[in-house]
């Protein structure tokens, strides 16, 4: 198993010293991205995935309905995100590489309550955001992996047990399937229009070992954890869904 112990998903040391403090030492509050606007990129989600594509939604009923959470979710392809933004049963804010922010899509992602990650540094403005999220009992979507690959969990970096172990947040293993089996014909980079594409949602469950502890020990215990969790659950949703 490859870990980057001391890289998270914003691109940069994930340690205390990471999200900003005030004067007392207690973490500064930071503004949350929109919860009204991930609500509104739910909706358009809702009609552009079922309107191109035949989304099968299993175990959505398990995501708590309150309270903070963390979508932990594979990626293999760019209509990941969107397809359990989607979906999901409650609006969410993924963390983005600052990348996909060009063009339009900028003031439109950010107007849909994402949260901009530059992955080259250590990003306390995403850091602190996406802890935000958490901390006003919102949805935080993360890709484990830190990028697009063969979306099996197989690597993960370390700013998934951060947010966990550091918010209390129980993490829920989200896995899709389908989206890159075949190209289409019209857009090479997509699937084809209308073809199925299968999200299973697994159990919650709790990333920390009950201590509290944030030491560096303590995350990359709860990384192999969490990859356990999310392996197992990927094994399940593919004998679920007939693609094993």
């Amino acid at each position: 198993m490859r870990r980057h112990p001391r890289r998270g998903e914003a691109g940069g040391e994930v340690s205390e010293a990471s999200s900003e403090r005030a004067p007392s030492g207690r973490t500064r509050s930071a503004e949350a991205p929109s919860v009204r606007g991930a609500e509104v990129g739910r909706r358009i989600g809702v009609g552009l995935m079922y309107g191109l594509w035949k989304p099968r939604v299993l175990g959505a009923w398990k995501v708590p309905t309150t309270g903070p959470v963390i979508l932990a979710v594979n990626h293999s392809h760019n209509i990941d995100g969107p397809m359990v933004m989607g979906v999901a049963p409650r609006p969410t804010h993924f963390l983005i590489k600052k990348e996909a922010f060009i063009g339009p899509l900028d003031p439109f992602l950010l107007g849909i309550g994402q949260v901009k990650v530059d992955r080259s540094t250590a990003d306390r403005t995403a850091i602190t955001q996406a802890l935000a999220v958490l901390e006003h009992g919102g949805v935080l979507g993360i890709f484990p992996e830190g990028t697009r690959g063969e979306g099996d969990f197989a690597s993960l970096r370390a700013g998934l047990s951060y947010f966990a172990v550091r918010s209390g947040a129980p993490i829920v293993p989200v896995a899709v399937l389908g989206s890159t089996e075949r190209r289409g014909r019209l857009i090479k980079g997509l699937p084809p229009l209308r073809s199925r594409v299968d999200v299973v949602f697994g159990d919650p469950f709790e990333a920390g070992d009950g201590s509290g502890r944030r030491t560096r020990k303590a995350l990359d215990e709860a990384t192999e954890r969490i990859q356990k969790q999310l392996g197992a659950h990927l094994d399940h949703a593919r004998r679920l869904t007939g693609r094993a």
